[in-house]
């Protein structure tokens, strides 16, 4: 399916539509191609068919919605030369890029389909009747999670494939036996197009109803609007700016029946060196930096943003090791014009505050983005909250402190993070006991010895964090504890078995 076209059109419940205004693509090389535009009459639509499929959906057989999961990774393997193609050209990324990020989101499909068929995400309990108990009898109790309803996913901008269409937030939703209504980005509409070609085959191939899945392209910011206010939407799945998320967020608690909105919103992922391991590797360690810093443009949520040190011999050579590093790396295609404007802003923000020197500065235009790095006082981080707000690309920020005090005041002084790290030898230790307690507070994954770009799809991973790295700290949008996000727990007393759901029998 190399030479695969674009058709244009959303996906409502199995009908592709099409008709009425459109916007053209962007893409980094090739053909640009029409789509038509979303409309708030589309999403009443997707969310009415969403809502008449949820009963039968929710009543499928753990293996019956495994096999569906299944079937949507292979059929999107099937496509998987057309999906590089159309993915690349969108997007600037790498065809390796896409490649891997294909093979992330079909193994997150078959890791959802393993996982439901164990059944443990239902999280059953039973409390016994206890009918001779004094001064009152107990009834029996029996607990199990259930799916809420029709969920809403916004397709992110830096992950066509894996954060997007069939991404995390479809794949737990569908696995928890929710409907799903995607909003495309409009930086990739072919490439969301053909993914939903590959859901709605798997629809037809293992006969699910047909609006367990829709796709409404992007356009106009009323649709998205629509479809978090929607009644019959019951929560919301996002990855993407604060600012974006933040609307959608007050939009979702000021609804008459408020619903979750499960925003990823980024953060700075500030690393800590400590002394011990800066003086041993700091030139290693800055190596690992630059490379992480300069991933994919640094359009991640988990680019590491932030490096703080505490002055002396070691921290002038880690910083010196860092701009060579990064004088190395060559200008990289950034995802959308909109994103390389952003990127550009932000670096202006960073080097007009108040004692922010510059250690690598270059030029970048257009849709390409080149590093740049900077350094600050650790007295000028803590009077300048605005040094603290993510840049979305390869901007790097030595923060120097005096000592490990400082340091300390620094990691208390951090919003949310989705990432925190440590660089520590055995030495550092009794710093870094310090410094967990305060940045186990901060963030929802820590990382020893390591950088926070790749996120391992597994059981215990944890891509989430206090506000604003997410909107809610309990939850993650990546492993398979995200299909909590889209579960209720019930409880049925005294309920006759035979009316009990299979699953709590």
């Amino acid at each position: 399916m190399a030479d695969w076209t674009p058709r244009g059109a959303h996906l409502i419940a199995g009908e592709w539509v099409g008709g009425g205004d459109t916007f053209r693509s962007s893409p980094a090389h090739g053909d640009a191609h029409e789509f038509s535009v979303g409309t708030t009459a589309l999403v009443e639509r997707a969310a009415e068919a969403a809502e008449a499929a949820f009963p039968a959906y929710a009543a499928t057989s753990r293996d019956e919605r495994a096999a569906f999961l299944e079937r949507i990774a292979d059929e999107i393997d099937s496509r998987g030369a057309a999906i590089t193609r159309i993915g690349s050209s969108e997007s600037g990324l790498p065809e390796t890029r896409l490649e891997g990020e294909r093979g992330r989101t079909t193994g997150q499909l078959r890791l959802f389909a393993s996982h439901i068929r164990k059944g443990d995400y239902l999280d059953r309990r039973v409390d016994a009747a206890l009918p001779e108990r004094k001064p009152a009898p107990r009834p029996e109790i029996r607990m199990m999670q259930q799916p809420v309803g029709p969920v809403a996913v916004f397709g992110a901008s830096n992950f066509p494939l894996a954060f997007s269409v069939a991404g995390g937030d479809t794949a737990s939703a569908l696995a928890a036996g929710c409907p799903v209504v995607v909003k495309g980005h409009s930086a990739h509409p072919g490439t969301g197009e053909i993914v939903a070609e590959a859901i709605a085959a798997a629809v037809a191939a293992t006969g699910m109803p047909a609006g367990v899945f829709s796709l409404i392209q992007g356009g106009r910011r009323e649709v998205g609007e629509a479809l978090v206010t929607h009644p019959l939407i019951r929560a919301v799945g996002f990855t993407g700016s604060l600012g974006g998320g933040r609307a959608l967020y007050d939009l979702c608690a000021a609804r008459p029946d408020p619903i979750p909105f499960f925003g990823e919103l980024g953060s700075v992922n500030p690393m800590f060196l400590l002394p011990e391991a800066l003086s041993a590797r700091g030139a290693a360690i800055a190596e690992g930096w630059a490379g992480s810093l300069t991933l994919g443009a640094g359009q991640f949520c988990t680019n590491p943003g932030i490096s703080v040190v505490i002055g002396g011999d070691a921290a002038e050579a880690f910083a010196g090791a860092a701009t060579a590093a990064l004088e190395r790396v060559t200008a990289q295609t950034m995802l959308t014009d909109g994103i390389a404007s952003a990127y550009r802003a932000g670096r202006d923000r960073v080097a007009a505050a108040t004692g922010v020197q510059a250690l690598l500065t270059t030029t970048c235009d257009l849709r390409n983005a080149t590093p740049y790095l900077y350094r600050v006082s650790g007295d000028d981080w803590l009077e300048n909250h605005i040094l603290g707000e993510e840049v979305f690309g390869p901007l790097g920020l030595i923060v120097t402190v005096r000592d490990a005090a400082q340091m300390l005041a620094v990691a208390q002084s951090l919003q949310g993070q989705l990432t925190a790290t440590l660089h520590l030898d055995a030495g550092d230790h009794a710093l870094a006991q310090r410094l967990l307690p305060v940045l186990s507070r901060k963030a929802g994954r820590l990382i020893a010895n390591g950088y926070p770009t790749g996120v391992e799809v597994c059981d215990a991973m944890v891509h989430g964090g206090p506000y604003p790295a997410s909107t809610n700290f309990g939850a993650t949008s990546v492993g398979t504890l995200s299909i909590r996000r889209w579960l209720r727990p019930v409880a049925w007393q005294d309920m006759p078995e035979a009316l009990l759901p299979d699953d709590l029998r």
